[in-house]
């Protein structure tokens, strides 16, 4: 199988712009992506947490889906997240995903469902075979329960279109672990904010970012200095960044990021219940997170434009 893409360095994941109303706002949507693409984004990913998708009806996820690939345009490789509640269902979505033009998707264990090992290894195989697509497994016990060990890592490595992981179990020893067990079987991405340095000094492929989407020049910028080795200057970075990093690593992150993406300009705040706006006293705490961290922004050495 051709792995495509070669996955490594920043890959996004993207909101899903909506309007006040909860519709889905696919102009706005595509203008954040335009200014992502900018910034140097290696990848982006759609429906993922932070795109909403469970929230989504099918016919609206494969509407994201299809808008994505067609305003990426093969610029950088696209992924979609596949995040269903029964294996069947998320074969079927990886299935549609797939002649809708993605590049690859980002596979979560069963939602609403506790799995045991066995359960989770079965449904995560048996998605995998019903694809040609590469596949990076999610892992992420704290929010979705499932915990995907290094150990089950080195049995799904057997199946050949398991080519990355995104580790966000907040366990920074997992990396070496999973190392040690599977080698450089996977490529690895870090999946929380808060411990991109850390996941980056242990050695990292890449990075799926969510706050970065709002402060994405910045995000890009440091990123660039970990794959160079500059050590002091991305520990600079990152200490006024990780007050904005830790919006990533909470219950209400949707939200938190949607307002930091609305208070830098490039989209909206407006989500899909069950979740709401943010009001009171949470709000404006959030908001002077995100208000200093514009007021402090460093600056960085402009890119070339990445569009054109």
């Amino acid at each position: 199988m051709k792995q495509k893409p070669y996955w490594q360095g920043v890959f996004p994941a993207i909101t899903t712009q909506m309007k006040r109303d909860g519709s889905i706002n696919f102009d706005a949507t595509a203008r954040h992506v335009e200014v992502l693409l900018d910034s140097g984004v290696s990848g982006l990913i759609f429906l993922g947490s932070l795109g909403e998708n469970q929230a989504m009806t099918p016919d609206e996820k494969r509407m994201v889906i299809d808008m994505a690939v067609k305003v990426v345009f093969g610029r950088v490789p696209v992924l979609s997240g596949v995040a269903e509640a029964s294996t069947e269902e998320a074969a079927r979505f990886v299935h549609d995903a797939g002649m809708l033009g993605v590049d690859g998707v980002m596979l979560m264990p069963a939602m609403l469902y506790k799995g045991d090992p066995r359960e989770t290894l079965a449904h995560f195989k048996t998605v995998a075979k019903s694809t040609d697509l590469p596949i990076m497994i999610y892992n992420n016990p704290i929010s979705y329960a499932n915990d995907v060990t290094p150990e089950m890592f080195a049995e799904l490595g057997k199946i050949k279109n398991f080519v990355a992981l995104k580790e966000s179990s907040g366990d920074i020893r997992r990396i070496t672990d999973i190392r040690n067990e599977c080698g450089d079987r996977f490529a690895i991405f870090t999946g929380v904010d808060d411990l991109a340095l850390e996941a980056s000094i242990l050695g990292i492929d890449g990075w799926v970012a969510g706050t970065g989407i709002a402060f994405p020049y910045e995000n890009q910028y440091f990123w660039d200095l970990t794959r160079a080795g500059e050590w002091d200057k991305a520990r600079e970075i990152y200490r006024w960044f990780t007050p904005l990093l830790h919006l990533d690593v909470s219950t209400k992150f949707v939200q938190y990021i949607k307002l930091a993406v609305q208070e830098c300009g490039l989209g909206s705040e407006w989500v899909r219940a069950p979740r709401l706006p943010l009001t009171g006293a949470e709000r404006k705490r959030v908001l002077k997170i995100i208000h200093d961290g514009i007021k402090h922004r460093p600056k960085i050495p402009k890119k070339t434009r990445r569009t054109k």
